[in-house]
């Protein structure tokens, strides 16, 4: 990976990766560069940290991460790096992912992961946006500019 990249996005199965398409077309729509890879935090570790490693060097700033039923994923790359992770819990296995949500949520003081609703790529990607808005201010006005947006939605919705 050689290309200036601000968002890691990294989702733990393929069957995901629907799942993720919100994000992605987030990011997209603010014109902000990502990566997006699929690596299991238990069937390939080192794939994962080879892609936490490549990511930081390419001058990432914000990791996505996704995945279902026990979600390792998300306090995986949390424990390897400083920057900010954002977990989104994936739905499916027996619980409809109630154990995703709290494998994301339950991280240990000092290894944080900002967790967003079961399913919620969408929100993760908003908040990826604010938090690389703090240094950008066309950003910042790219957000404000959506939300009235949304606003408007809603008030022309009535």
């Amino acid at each position: 990976m050689s290309k200036k990249i601000e968002v890691q996005i990294i989702i733990g199965s393929k069957s995901d990766e629907a799942k993720t398409k919100p994000a992605i077309d987030t990011l997209s729509e603010f014109g902000i560069s990502y990566d997006f890879k699929i690596a299991s935090a238990h069937r390939s570790p080192s794939y994962v940290e080879e892609i936490i490693d490549n990511a930081i060097n390419c001058g990432v700033k914000v990791f996505i991460t996704g995945a279902g039923m026990a979600n390792h994923l998300s306090g995986t790359v949390a424990s390897r790096t400083t920057l900010p992770v954002i977990g989104i819990p994936f739905s499916g296995g027996i619980s409809g992912g109630m154990d995703s949500l709290l494998a994301t949520v339950q991280m240990p003081p000092g290894v944080p992961v900002a967790t967003v609703a079961v399913d919620g790529a969408k929100n993760a990607a908003i908040l990826a946006l604010e938090i690389l808005s703090i240094e950008n201010k066309e950003l910042q006005k790219k957000i404000i500019e959506y939300r009235h947006k949304e606003t408007e939605k809603i008030k022309n919705a009535i």
